[in-house]
């Protein structure tokens, strides 16, 4: 999982959640309705990089302007940050249940948008609506779930919504590849993402409201008719006497820290415990994403053509690996996480990311040192016109044997192979359907973004494995640390501004991650990625305690002490800090 929060459960927990739901089919019913909320997350992160491809071939601007592409792709992350906040205020004004049902109108309508769109700018927008949509569902389906669970089996149910998000982005790749062949191809894969969040509006409409929704706006009778349906009858009254001291306890927390979001972050700022813990979980979030790993969920095709894999459904089949791994790597982090611990998984993690980061960098650069060189006979076989201006323009280097296909593609131009071999000296041809079907019309293969390369498989195969190494700890376990790592009260506000961070670093990553490929190639961008990731494991070292097996209140005492890699202690003349006090301690 790239974005959105869990909820770690336990194996018993997993086990009482199958009973229960056996015993109350209605709870799952609950639950798996809600989650599809992450289904459209996740395949709306992996459906853009099978429907760039081919809209780099219907619009001409989207293939030369790469800050265009990137634009497409990092609007619905622009648009999901302002979905966030906007879901967090809509579902605690209209409700969770209105706030899931208009953020699936939001997404239905983006995606028909984008589907039926005349051209790029009208794209930007829809993928703008689909990332608002995304966003609000991001929020507002977990909350939903978990407070319409039982405290028993929670966790579980909420992890639901997580691995919904990798099964999306394993669906979308499967979506892409069966419209390969297609008339419309992107547009149906586009077009297609408002088919679920329809099926979640028709299923959302004969679902309740959220009970602690319901009981904090008084309405106690209905809260009590939906804990009804959820719970045994022995129960009910309980379940009703926990949720009024809960939300008596969240008031006097609110009355504390502040009623106003400006209120809440200056106190959680002022306070030590706090300040402290927000080191910790904004280090996790930032470092989640600045390891590269959205640049392969949003870019995945693309990275594998830049390896030497012209044909797109080629590119998209090979893809389906890394979703699948990536999906595979969140089950293995609820077996492991436990037993092994927060930080131990995410050192780990890191170590694995840095180490086939540099190997992805240095298959590319090989890759590159050994593209196969433009030949002038090639080159004058398809005409003076087919031929890269840049090319005919330098004829002497050319002639010296320093053009290669690398060289053509820097200069905008495509590399047509050789006909007898694709490793042996080919043609450099401006970019054009004219030439595109004059390359394959006489079996030869038109390379855009990658050259031929013995290095590809290799790419290929450290890509998967760069995938095995994050999902498991750096994929799953930031979002645990900061279910964790905040004092009570403050636990809503900290994860906000952790979750902030989150995104924020996704926006710049997915951004500029195609110019930076373009000014320092594949291996160059993957090796500034694995430097990057190197400094964020210090910085995770540094501060980020284990909370594996601590109550909250000992995470609160090691914080509110001075937590260091070495151990908890407390600096000298330094006062501890209190959740409830004055909160000027250092």
């Amino acid at each position: 999982m790239v974005e959105g929060g869990v909820m770690k459960p336990d194996k018993t927990e997993f086990t009482e959640c199958w009973r229960t739901s056996w015993k109350t089919p209605y709870i799952m019913r609950l639950a798996l309705s809600a989650g599809i909320g992450g289904l459209l997350f996740g395949y709306d992160t992996g459906v853009i990089s099978g429907a760039l491809l081919y809209m780099r071939e219907d619009f001409e601007s989207i293939d030369k302007k790469t800050w265009l592409q990137e634009t497409i792709v990092s609007m619905a992350v622009a648009g999901a940050i302002v979905g966030a906040a906007l879901g967090g205020f809509l579902s605690d004004s209209l409700g969770r249940r209105k706030s899931i049902l208009g953020a699936d109108i939001v997404f239905f309508v983006g995606a028909i948008v984008m589907a039926a769109a005349p051209n790029p700018w009208i794209i930007i927008i829809g993928r703008l609506l689909v990332g608002l949509g995304v966003g609000m569902a991001s929020m507002t389906a977990p909350l939903y779930i978990s407070e319409a669970s039982p405290a028993r089996i929670r966790g579980a149910l909420v992890s639901t919504n997580g691995l919904l998000i990798t099964g999306g982005q394993f669906m979308a790749y499967l979506i892409n590849l069966a419209f390969t062949k297609a008339p419309g191809t992107w547009r149906w894969m586009l077009g297609v993402a408002g088919l679920p969040a329809l099926i979640q509006f028709v299923l959302m409409m004969s679902l309740p409201e959220s009970p602690r929704w319901l009981y904090s706006r008084n309405k106690v009778d209905e809260a009590k008719s939906i804990l009804e349906k959820i719970y045994s009858p022995e129960e009910v009254e309980a379940e009703m006497a926990l949720l009024k001291a809960s939300i008596e306890s969240e008031k006097a927390d609110e009355a504390a820290i502040g009623e106003t979001m400006l209120s809440k972050l200056k106190n959680a700022f002022k306070n030590p415990v706090v300040r402290r813990g927000l080191y910790a979980g904004i280090t996790v979030q930032v470092a989640q994403q600045f390891v590269g790993i959205n640049t392969v969920m949003y870019y995945s095709p693309t990275i594998v053509q830049f390896a030497g894999f012209a044909s797109k459904s080629v590119a998209l089949s090979l893809s389906l690996i890394t979703a699948g791994l990536n999906a595979f790597g969140s089950i293995v982090s609820m077996l492991f996480v436990d037993r092994y611990g927060r930080k131990r998984l995410m050192i780990f993690s890191m170590a694995g990311i840095i180490f086939f980061l540099i190997f992805l960098s240095v298959v590319f650069i090989e890759a590159s040192s050994h593209a196969p060189k433009v030949g002038s006979i090639e080159s004058v076989h398809f005409g003076a016109n087919s031929t890269c201006s840049a090319y005919a323009g330098a004829t002497k280097s050319a002639a010296d044997g320093k053009w290669s296909c690398m060289t053509c593609l820097k200069a905008k131009c495509g590399f047509c192979s050789n006909k007898a071999s694709e490793y042996q000296p080919g043609a450099c041809l401006v970019v054009s359907k004219p030439n595109r079907d004059l390359c394959h019309g006489e079996d030869r293969v038109f390379f855009e973004q990658g050259c031929p390369s013995k290095f590809g498989i290799l790419a290929v195969v450290f890509l998967g494995l760069y995938i095995v190494s994050y999902s498991p700890g750096m994929g799953t376990v930031p979002w645990i640390v900061n279910s964790e790592i905040y004092p009570l009260k403050y636990r809503g506000v900290g994860g906000g501004i952790a979750a902030v961070a989150n995104w924020v670093s996704n926006l710049i990553v997915s951004e500029s991650y195609l110019t930076l490929t373009e000014h320092l190639g594949p291996g160059g961008t993957f090796f500034l990625f694995a430097g990057v990731s190197t400094l964020s494991l210090c910085l995770i070292i540094w501060f980020v305690p284990e909370t594996k097996g601590l109550p909250f209140e000992e995470v609160e005492k090691m914080l509110a002490e001075g937590y260091r890699p070495c151990g908890r202690r407390k600096g000298k003349g330094e006062k501890v800090g209190k959740v409830n006090g004055d909160d000027n301690a250092a």
